[in-house]
């Protein structure tokens, strides 16, 4: 399943791509997620867990840094892992590329990341359509947005990740709220679909 989305960044392109150089940094904006061991040559252990419709997952896996492109600004690393009740597993290859925002939409400045995700579902997880999934995914993104702007920001004024996290942590969105957000945004879309084409004319 291949879902493409992108986001804006109020920030300079160099500074948004620079933050794409701390890995844990990054891992630790999008909601669910965390790394847990460091192996080196850019490869990491980590976990997320999620929350869709009345199932919660937590995926133990490993991502790896598959290529890094500086000239271009593009980054494409490969994630696998599995639940850890045996309900299931995932594998996913995702690509970021940096790029200047458009003048109109950036109001003078910022940076655009283009995300692709190839991902592959089995078990528990994979009972969800590709609807649900990518209204979940663009819930997913619109945090991490939000998150590394934050970030961001925070480092440029001097404090530390330890300092970062310990004020995330309060403020964190949960699997289950995620989950709430996808599911009205899908309704929203349904709403749409079956019920604005036959609205009488005015």
């Amino acid at each position: 399943m291949i879902i493409n989305s992108g986001f804006e960044v109020a920030q300079p392109v160099d500074a948004v791509w620079k933050f794409f150089d701390d890995i844990p940094q990054v891992a630790s904006c999008l909601p669910g997620a965390e790394l847990t061991e460091d192996l080196g040559d850019g490869k990491y252990k980590g976990r997320v867990a999620i929350r869709m419709g009345p199932v919660r997952l937590k995926f133990d896996g490993n991502a790896d840094i598959v290529s890094r492109d500086n000239a271009a600004k593009r980054i494409v690393v490969d994630a696998s892992g599995a639940d850890e009740r045996g309900r299931g597993q995932a594998a996913m290859t995702v690509s970021a590329t940096v790029s200047p925002a458009s003048r109109a939409s950036a109001k003078g400045g910022g940076t655009r990341v283009d995300v692709t995700q190839d991902l592959q579902l089995s078990g528990a997880a994979a009972q969800y359509g590709r609807g649900m999934i990518a209204d979940f995914s663009a819930i997913m993104m619109r945090d991490f947005a939000a998150n590394m702007a934050d970030r961001i920001t925070r480092l440029q004024r001097g404090e530390s990740a330890e300092q970062i996290a310990a004020a995330a942590a309060g403020g964190s969105a949960c699997g289950f709220t995620l989950a709430i957000r996808a599911a009205r945004l899908a309704l929203a879309r349904v709403f749409r679909r079956f019920f604005l084409p036959y609205q009488p004319a005015t």
